[in-house]
């Protein structure tokens, strides 16, 4: 086998390939069988039908085609990994000549990996700024916990006030039309995590119940609704109950009914381990960004417009998934997002970064030998299944009937263990900036 690499723009490379004539008369015998076996003629039993039969009924073409495709992982592969490529797509086929007892003559075109100017990614020494942990956040912790087991109970006297839950009709009306969707009978709204217009919860804390009265608010400039959005309105309430969170008292017999712990002292120490862990993490993935972004700022590369395009699709292609999932449509998302040519540009932005990075992990893993090894898979796949829930059996199931599964799961094994790597090999100073923006060594 005879092959010729001519470098095109960007990152395609042309491969010329001449197959010797006695391999190429092989593989059309080969794809005269194939093909017989798979197509019913006239007067003859699948597979019986003669060579001339054959092309008169699919065509010299077809038959070529076929043994082509016996040919080339072959000998693509040997080129490739002569050649020393690092192909990131399928190649494609450009032209070819296949005349009987003669060399073929098959001409591909191959994107290939750009070469990434690699920054310094080791032997570093980085700051690292955290936020400091709230003096509160073990008192938030366990106010939580108590919260969760917690109930409601009905208040009957006193007025409301922002940290009950407030049972209540009400009728909305915008420029003197009523507003579509804009009532209900019935609806409990917790007055301290409203997620209704701003001014709405507030004017219900002070009422009492069975109060009937009108509020006013104005829908926000970014409302969904293009009717509403910046128009004032009015919505006629009526109070019918109103409900206080009552927490349990924090006791030894009240910790053995609801944790595995046996004392409030115990379930006190695991709080306190489980804010440690997540401090731990916080510094951990905050290490990883500053590194990686370091890395990032100090390294270049190329990238070819086909890959951007691609990757755009890719973009789009999650979004509208994500989107569909929701119900909503994706040309009204984009008209959401105001200007659409600002919109583009972001995905293309988001696009390139996505694909630097790529590179770059590729690149690191590449000089510093990570290996994907079997057991990974393993650990990765029993991490998936406790994220969501799953067992193993069942991921394995869903994950089988997606083609690209391994090679996905394999690169984030490979981005994990590089993430890794450069913890391990840089130092890093851990700043805890405070509420007032002071940094406090940690």
């Amino acid at each position: 086998m005879k092959t010729t690499l001519t470098k095109g723009k960007e990152n395609l490379v042309t491969i010329d390939m001449v197959i010797p004539a006695k391999e190429a008369s092989t593989a059309y015998s080969q794809a005269v069988t194939r093909i017989s076996q798979h197509i019913n003629i006239d007067g003859f039993r699948k597979g019986k039908a003669p060579k001339a039969v054959i092309e008169r009924h699919v065509g010299v073409d077809r038959i070529q085609q076929e043994a082509l495709e016996l040919l080339l992982p072959k000998y693509l592969g040997q080129a490739i990994y002569d050649n020393k490529l690092d192909v990131i797509t399928q190649p494609a086929i450009t032209n070819y000549k296949f005349e009987q007892g003669k060399d073929v003559t098959v001409t591909f075109e191959v994107e290939t990996r750009p070469e990434v100017n690699l920054g310094i990614y080791k032997d570093l020494d980085l700051k690292v700024e955290i936020p400091a942990e709230a003096s509160d956040a073990f008192d938030k912790a366990l106010n939580n916990f108590l919260t969760q087991h917690s109930s409601m109970e009905l208040v009957l006297d006193r007025p409301s006030n922002n940290t009950d839950t407030v049972v209540f009709d009400f009728e909305g009306t915008c420029n003197g039309e009523p507003i579509q969707g804009g009532a209900a009978k019935g609806y409990a709204l917790d007055l301290g995590n409203s997620n209704f217009i701003p001014g709405f919860a507030e004017q219900l804390v002070g009422h009492n119940i069975k109060d009937e009265f009108d509020i006013q608010v104005t829908f926000p400039e970014e409302y969904h609704d293009e009717k509403l959005k910046g128009q004032p309105a009015t919505f006629s309430i009526k109070i019918n109950e109103i409900k206080q969170r009552v927490l349990p008292e924090l006791t030894d017999e009240f910790v053995k009914k609801t944790t595995k712990f046996s004392t409030v002292d115990e379930l006190k120490a695991d709080i306190k381990d489980y804010l440690e862990k997540q401090r731990e993490n916080l510094r951990k993935v905050s290490a990883e960004n500053v590194v990686f972004k370091h890395v990032a700022d100090t390294s270049s590369v190329e990238i070819p417009q086909s890959m951007i395009d691609r990757e755009v699709e890719s973009l789009k292609a999650d979004y509208q998934q994500r989107l569909s999932y929701q119900g909503i449509d994706w040309d009204t998302f984009v008209k959401s997002q105001g200007d659409e040519a600002t919109f583009n540009q972001t995905l293309i932005d988001d696009a390139k970064a996505r694909i630097k990075n790529s590179l770059i992990i590729d690149k690191i893993a590449k000089e510093a030998e990570v290996k994907v090894e079997q057991n990974d898979f393993q650990v990765k796949i029993n991490q998936l299944a406790a994220a969501y829930g799953t067992s193993v059996q069942d991921l394995m199931k869903q994950f089988g009937q997606n083609p690209d599964f391994l090679a996905t799961l394999s690169q984030q094994i490979v981005n994990d263990k590089v993430r890794e790597y450069l913890i391990s090999n840089n130092k890093f100073d851990y700043v805890e900036i405070s509420q007032d923006k002071k940094a406090v060594e940690a």
